[in-house]
């Protein structure tokens, strides 16, 4: 009996890592491809409406394949996290990269967006970074 519960047991822990291992087995490529995500969105962030006007089919393409890399991203699980100026700061979400105090808010509030996170799945691929305010009230 004993043996065949370690049998049984054996099966379904292959079994979960092999589905986790289908399901997580490309966050390291998905984590390396962040950075690239990140400059083009900096890249069409930067922007003026004078080049906007000038390059409108580069800036254009530059935005479509931002649009094709988080459809591929969504197509194989993984979510953004677009925190807001104005939310509360949630230590499973976001990463603290300064605190500040800051008229207007309150402690633990979102001040501002440094770059945005990644989920794949229900795991954390990259937090969202962001400053805090530091405000006693």
């Amino acid at each position: 009996m004993r043996a065949l519960a370690d049998a049984e047991n054996s099966r379904k822990r292959a079994q979960k890592e092999r589905s986790d291992s289908e399901r997580y087995g490309g966050a390291k490529l998905a984590r390396d491809v962040l950075p690239v995500f990140d400059n083009l969105k900096r890249a069409v962030e930067s922007v003026t409406d004078e080049q906007r006007e000038s390059s409108s089919a580069l800036i254009e393409g530059i935005e479509l394949t931002m649009r094709e890399l988080l459809n591929v991203f969504s197509k194989h699980g993984m979510e953004v996290i677009d925190p807001q100026v104005g939310d509360k700061f949630d230590t499973q979400i976001h990463e603290a990269m300064f605190e500040a105090p800051l008229t207007g808010t309150k402690a633990g509030e979102i001040i501002q967006v440094s770059a945005q996170g990644f989920m794949l799945h229900d795991r954390i691929l990259r937090p969202a970074q962001v400053g805090v305010s530091s405000n006693p009230g």
